[in-house]
């Protein structure tokens, strides 16, 4: 078998789990729900100008939502594990023999002796009690640990991106274009954004390419195609 090297380091991904879940949820809001907006406007057969506030309007109204709704949810997940943190905290000053006791079960759990679940235990809480209490009890790592602002910042930002690209071929296309053009058109574009989001995301992720851009795409297709008949039947019940 081959030798490791005393240098060799194995490369883990969940240090990303916070940022790389509000960007693939940013972007894919963003191509989604602005194109979407934009071929339901665009199916009822509205200028272009109108077509483009739509998108503008979506664009800066998703990314606010975005950034609020990540930095409220991801405040809450926070505050609960900050609670859970102090919690643990207190109990290992008012009780340290029976958190000890409990961080031996736990190692005894998971196939260690009690002799050294014991001297793992006990060399562990006096090198960083709380540490391990919340990495081995709780589940809780420093690296994992939520990040509101980050996410918030993120996932705005993604939105924003994933939202561009539709607005700009909306624009590029010319004044005479039919409405069922600018609606082909942008489902197009907005397909292949998805796909190559789907695929980007799971290779950051490590997942399986295949199954993250089928999941975008389709799911994609079905609300674009949705806004458009809606945008369609909006557009004759009106007119």
């Amino acid at each position: 078998m081959p030798s490791r090297s005393p240098n060799h380091r194995e490369r883990h991904r969940n240090d990303r789990v916070g940022w790389l879940r509000a960007a693939v949820l940013g972007a894919n809001d963003g191509i989604v729900s602005t194109t979407s907006l934009m071929i339901g406007v665009a199916a009822t057969d509205a200028g272009r100008s109108a077509i483009l506030v739509a998108g503008l309007a979506g664009l800066v109204a998703g990314a606010a939502s975005m950034a609020l709704g990540e930095y409220v949810s991801v405040s809450s997940q926070r505050d609960t594990e900050q609670a859970d943190i102090e919690k643990e905290r207190l109990e290992l000053e008012a009780t340290p023999d029976h958190e000890l006791e409990e961080l031996t079960q736990i190692y005894v759990q998971r196939g260690l002796t009690r002799e050294f679940a014991e001297q793992v235990a006990a060399q562990l809480t006096e090198a960083d009690a709380l540490g391990t209490h919340l990495r081995d009890e709780l589940g809780i790592a420093q690296h994992t640990l939520a990040r509101p602002v980050q996410a918030a910042f993120v996932s705005a930002a993604a939105f924003a991106l994933g939202s561009i690209p539709s607005i700009v071929l909306m624009a590029l296309l010319g004044v005479g274009t039919s409405a069922t053009a600018r609606v082909v058109a942008s489902g197009v574009l907005a397909l292949a954004l998805l796909l190559a989001l789907g695929v980007a995301g799971a290779r950051l992720g490590g997942a399986r390419s295949a199954r993250a851009a089928t999941r975008v795409v389709v799911g994609g297709a079905i609300a674009m195609a949705v806004a458009a008949g809606v945008g369609r039947l909006l557009g004759t019940t009106i007119a």
